[in-house]
């Protein structure tokens, strides 16, 4: 593939389904600038789930390393996908190797990219919970990745500001707003145009949890809290779309199949799950992802974990850390349902992931070190950070 012109090409490499959302953006920013081309590396880590998304931003896959089938322990994992990605650097000799957030596909990727020498850009840079054990392995991912990258994209100044306490040269890190803003305004603006974002009749409260750390017992205690809201509130609908994976699947099924106005369902479609969220209440997750999103959509979330590596919407108050202690969360959720204006200060709306420009910038800044650039002067940077919503 070096006849494309190695020093134009991009390589996006993208393992999850959270990962697909937010590279989506980038993949087609940078395929409508001048002389770049991204090359899109599907690991496989999420398999079916990526496909679906990167179909819903009309994007093909140009390499699947199929690592899905693999099922190897988190180490060899690493090392299997560093390797295969290795491969592929030598066959495409890209100029530009991005990857995104904190996964393993994401790990792999960037010790491929130092391996073989290929200038590394990070998306979604600088997150920090600042407890190298919650969430592992992403914590530990996230800092990594940081001293292996040259180009750092944070989504926010606190990111920005994570980063330089670690010592990450100023001149590498740009604010450019989380590219998550983009691809969720491109959806629900979609949704919006097909009249499928109405509210239902009942109250739906959305809930997902499918972290490594959530898994066991924590998962059992948060079932336990949305069995007692179930039973609590006749007026109620919770909808828990489940992640497949059996840790997760058989024991929210074994705690909640029976519950009349639980609705457990597969993973939804990215536009289905975000008209899910604009249809809710409120949201219960341990996703990273669902933090930046609700919020931009008006919906008030409760984090069912202790720690979040997104502060941001903390400071905002249009999210609250609870944790997986029941009583706990049946309690906050109880102060949303039943105090209105308690709701109405969580569901004001409002977003500190910037204006949905982001993949732009990153687009923009990639071309500008492909074509030898260090990178914009001081004002064209000040130009283009982004605002918070």
């Amino acid at each position: 593939m070096a006849d494309h012109g190695a020093r134009r090409l991009v390589l996006c490499v993208i393992g999850t389904r959270p990962e697909a959302i937010k590279m989506a953006p980038v993949v087609r920013a940078l395929g409508v600038r001048p002389g770049l081309r991204p090359i899109v590396l599907k690991t496989g880590q999420h398999d079916g789930a990526v496909d679906e998304i990167l179909e819903t931003f009309g994007i093909e896959a140009d390499f699947d390393l199929g690592f899905l089938s693999r099922r190897a322990a988190l180490e060899r994992a690493v090392r299997e996908l560093s390797d295969s990605i290795a491969g592929v650097l030598a066959a495409v000799r890209p100029g530009v190797v991005l990857v995104q957030g904190d996964t393993t596909s994401a790990l792999a990727g960037a010790w491929a990219s130092r391996r073989r020498g290929v200038l590394l850009g990070h998306v979604e840079a600088g997150l920090r919970s600042g407890n190298l054990r919650a969430p592992f392995p992403e914590e530990a991912n996230r800092v990594v990745i940081a001293q292996l990258a040259a180009l750092h994209f944070a989504p926010t100044a606190e990111a920005r500001e994570n980063l330089l306490r670690e010592g990450i040269e100023p001149a590498s890190i740009w604010l450019t707003g989380n590219t998550v803003i983009d691809a969720l305004r491109a959806v629900s603006d979609r949704l919006d145009q097909r009249g499928e974002s109405c509210q239902t009749e009942r109250r739906t409260i959305l809930v997902t949890a499918h972290r490594r750390d959530s898994w066991g017992a924590p998962l059992e205690r948060i079932c336990r809290a949305v069995a007692e809201i179930h039973d609590r509130y006749p007026d109620v609908e919770i909808r828990w779309p489940l992640h497949p994976n059996p840790c997760v699947a058989e024991t929210v099924t074994r705690a909640l199949g029976a519950l009349a106005r639980v609705r457990l369902t597969g993973p939804l479609p990215y536009l289905a799950f975000v008209a899910a969220m604009k249809q809710a209440a409120l949201i219960l997750t341990d996703s990273g992802g669902i933090q930046e999103e609700a919020p931009a959509l008006g919906k008030p979330v409760l984090v069912l974990r202790e720690e979040t590596e997104r502060p941001e919407v903390l400071a905002l108050g249009v999210a609250r850390l609870v944790g997986r202690d029941p009583e706990r969360i049946v309690h906050e959720v109880s102060r949303l349902l039943e105090d209105e204006s308690a709701y109405a200060r969580m569901a004001r709306g409002g977003s500190p992931y910037g204006d949905g420009q982001a993949a732009q910038r990153i687009a923009r800044i990639s071309q500008a070190r492909l074509d030898g650039r260090d990178g914009f002067s001081a004002a064209v940077q000040a130009r283009i950070t982004p605002r918070t919503a």
